[in-house]
This record gives structure tokens, C-alpha cells and sequence, in this order.
């Protein structure tokens, strides 16, 4: 009798360590994956549907939204990502007409976003599929590390307002610069004029004092080069990401984000 209840007690311990083994498995599964939230990513491929133009595809996740831009206007609204499933319901897009094939990419874009589009993450990589589409994405600053400020010529591809992103034909036709040298001298076009100047660069923090040459040009062109001017009137808030600069005054509230030519 008193072995039978040693071998009894053995098999209840054993048991006991079984389930708490499984147990500690299952908490381990239970632990959520990476999502994209928080980073950005650019396509690299494209399968099936392919974007009119070329793309690339851009997508950037962050405070639970989403903001795309596959070649023509730039779309953003509220994201869902569970269950691996990319879910938007409302996208608040810009409105700027584009030549050529860009022109539809903007269906493509917003076919593929609304369609409930499966994604997957591994590593630095991010694929879609939905619409027809299966899109691979890297991480932008893995696919274009981060452009040093200095040194770099930047082209003006979106003017800021306190609470708008702003696109236009013509900004794009005229394509404003901004090059900072290494001894902090300014150079450039503020679209119609020369710009010239000085930046001091303290950290994040950027003061300009720029000047320009004195041609008239076309009341739109010369809407954008006041933008552009109030932008860069005083001191800014320069960040950078990959191959994009955003520069916000601190004094008046406008901005420009520009890219790495």
C-alpha cells in the first residue's frame, strides 16, 4: 500500500509538470508579433496590379493612421491592423491632378487600401496583398538612411500650414531648393528668385536669414515663393527622415517638407 501511493504521488508531480510546460508554451504564442506601426516603408515590388506610373508606394504608420502616397496625391486616415488585416474605412487625401499614368494611381492606391488588404511583417519588411496587388515594402531608413542637412540639396515638394499638408501643380513645376552649406551658407530658389543667406544650426533647431534676387514671375509662382520665404523667415524645426526634411517655424506655423534630390 505505502508504494502504491509513492508511485501514485509520482505520476500526479509528472502530470503537474506536463501541463505546466504546456502552459508556458501557450503564454509564449500568445505574445503579439511586430507590426508597422510607428515606422515607415517604401516598395521595393510589386505582383499582379502594378501602380500606374511606377510608383513606388509609400506607406508610413503612426498614432493609429495610416499616409500613402503611391506617385500623384497623398492619402491618410484612421488604420486597423488587427488580425493581420490592414483595415481603413475614411481617407482624407490631397487634391492635386497629375499628368500621365500618376494620374491613376491614385485608384490603384485607394482599391488596394479599401480592399482589406492582408499584411505580414518580417524583419524590415512589410508585404500587402489586396486588390489584386501583393506589394513588398522595406523600411525607409533602411532602403534610404536618413540624408545628412548639411550639405544635401533639398527640393520643396510640400508647403505646411498649422494644419495642412499642401501640394500643387505648380510647386511641382517649379521644384523650390534649399542647399545648406558646410560654413551655414544658404543657396537655392524660393521658385521664381535666387535665394541666398545664412542658416545657424543648433541641434534640431535652424535660423535663417535669406535674401533674393528681385524677378517677377507668375502670380501662382510667386504664391508659392512667399510660402516658401515665410517658411524659411526666422527660426525652424528641422527633422529628417530617410530622404525627406520636414522644417516647421516655430514663430508663424507654416512649413515645408522636402526631399533629398
Amino acid at each position: 500500500m505505502r508504494a502504491t501511493r509513492v508511485r501514485g504521488g509520482f505520476l500526479l508531480a509528472l502530470t503537474a509538470v506536463v501541463v505546466a510546460g504546456c502552459s508556458s508554451g501557450d503564454d509564449t504564442d500568445d505574445k503579439p508579433g511586430p507590426t508597422p506601426m510607428g515606422r515607415s516603408f517604401v516598395s521595393t515590388k510589386v505582383e499582379g496590379l502594378p501602380i500606374p506610373g511606377g510608383g513606388p508606394l509609400t506607406l508610413s504608420f503612426a498614432e493609429d493612421r495610416v499616409t500613402s502616397n503611391a506617385g500623384c496625391n497623398t492619402a491618410t486616415g484612421p488604420v486597423n491592423l488587427d488580425g493581420h488585416v490592414l483595415t481603413v474605412d475614411q481617407l482624407a487625401s490631397t487634391l492635386m491632378g497629375c499628368p500621365d499614368e500618376r494620374g491613376e494611381s491614385d485608384g490603384w492606391q485607394e482599391g488596394l487600401l479599401k480592399s482589406r488588404p492582408t499584411w505580414k511583417m518580417d524583419g524590415d519588411t512589410l508585404t500587402v496583398s489586396g486588390n489584386g496587388s501583393t506589394v513588398t515594402l522595406l523600411d525607409r531608413k533602411v532602403a534610404h538612411p536618413d540624408k545628412p542637412l548639411v550639405g544635401t540639396t533639398w527640393i520643396v515638394t510640400a508647403t505646411l500650414t498649422q494644419d495642412a499638408e499642401v501640394r500643387s501643380r505648380t510647386l511641382d513645376e517649379v521644384k523650390p531648393t534649399l542647399l545648406i552649406g558646410s560654413d551655414g551658407a544658404v543657396s537655392g530658389s524660393a521658385g521664381c528668385n535666387r535665394m541666398m543667406g545664412s542658416a545657424q544650426i543648433a541641434g534640431e533647431e535652424v535660423t535663417f536669414q535669406i535674401g533674393t534676387t528681385r524677378m517677377a514671375c507668375d502670380p501662382q509662382v510667386m504664391e508659392v515663393e512667399q510660402q516658401v520665404l515665410t517658411a524659411l523667415d526666422g527660426k525652424t524645426t528641422a527633422t529628417i527622415d530617410s530622404d525627406t526634411l520636414t522644417l516647421r517655424n516655430t514663430g508663424n506655423g507654416t512649413g515645408l517638407k522636402l526631399r533629398a534630390e
